[in-house]
């Protein structure tokens, strides 16, 4: 009998996008990118996990939909950031 998937996936499929977002920090505070680049870079991250959430054989869709709205909200602080790094929150 099949109870569905492990806990342990569900675990993984929360993981992986924190760990991206985390690891594109790093990145970006080491070498000091600007801060516009790197929260560019961490809503391409969301918007490719949040379509693979979408495409997988068990689709996760609030998972899917709450990484797309975060991307939204990093594609509006990127660019609030560049055009005025002054007003950015951080």
């Amino acid at each position: 009998m099949d109870s569905g998937p492990d806990l342990s996936v569900y675990f993984l499929i929360i993981f992986y996008p924190v760990a991206g977002l985390l690891i594109i920090e790093v990145i970006c505070r080491v070498t000091k990118r600007a801060n516009w680049i790197k929260l560019l870079t961490q809503a391409v991250m969301c918007v490719g996990f949040g379509i693979a959430y979408l495409t997988i054989h068990a689709a996760h869709w609030l998972t899917a939909f709450v990484l797309l709205a975060l991307a939204a909200a990093l594609f509006y602080q990127a660019k609030v950031s560049k055009l005025n790094p002054e007003k950015a929150l951080y």
